[in-house]
């Protein structure tokens, strides 16, 4: 089987490498209907995938010395729509209708998905090639308000070349 090759990376795609490696962070967990109020910590490992056209992301929570929180997810750049994309399968089962989408700007990749349930808006905050924030907020389907949910500084734990397994 022959692999295909892969067309040259976009600056929108190659800003996405910002994401590979592996991360630990240090988290604050807004009480919600889904978990209470507390400290968490995280393992994300990231990796390109496709030469680049994708980064894929799995990250785990645990709160206590338990895991509370896994997801899978898949970071891309939509060319027609000029959009940076992210596709989230977590613990939690929903099947995700459509992808996050959003925009950089700056050093902030803000992404917004919206279902029936409402909407969540997580926003990633590079302060350094090796650091950034990261907060996700929901607002519930017929309100205006956003509501904390988990807001995180996280840091590199080890260079790019990584192997999600």
């Amino acid at each position: 089987m022959s692999t295909a090759s892969s067309p040259a990376l976009s600056p929108d795609h190659q800003r996405l490498q910002a994401l590979v490696g592996a991360w630990h962070g240090e988290e604050e967990i807004s009480a919600t209907q889904w978990a209470p109020a507390g400290k968490a910590t995280a393992e994300i490992m990231a990796a390109p995938e496709f030469g680049g056209l994708f980064v894929v992301q799995r990250y785990q929570q645990s709160r206590d010395g338990e895991a509370s929180f896994a997801s899978h997810n898949v970071f891309g750049f939509d060319q027609p729509s000029s959009a940076c994309t992210m596709h989230q399968f977590d613990t939690m089962g929903f099947v995700p209708a459509t992808p996050a989408s959003g925009a950089w700007s700056g050093n902030e990749l803000a992404l917004v998905k919206t279902s029936p349930r409402g909407a969540a808006r997580v926003t990633y905050n590079f302060d350094t090639a090796d650091s950034y924030r990261m907060r996700l907020e929901f607002k519930a389907a017929g309100s205006d308000v956003w509501q904390d949910m988990v807001s995180g500084v996280y840091r590199r734990v080890s260079p790019s070349s990584i192997t999600l397994s």
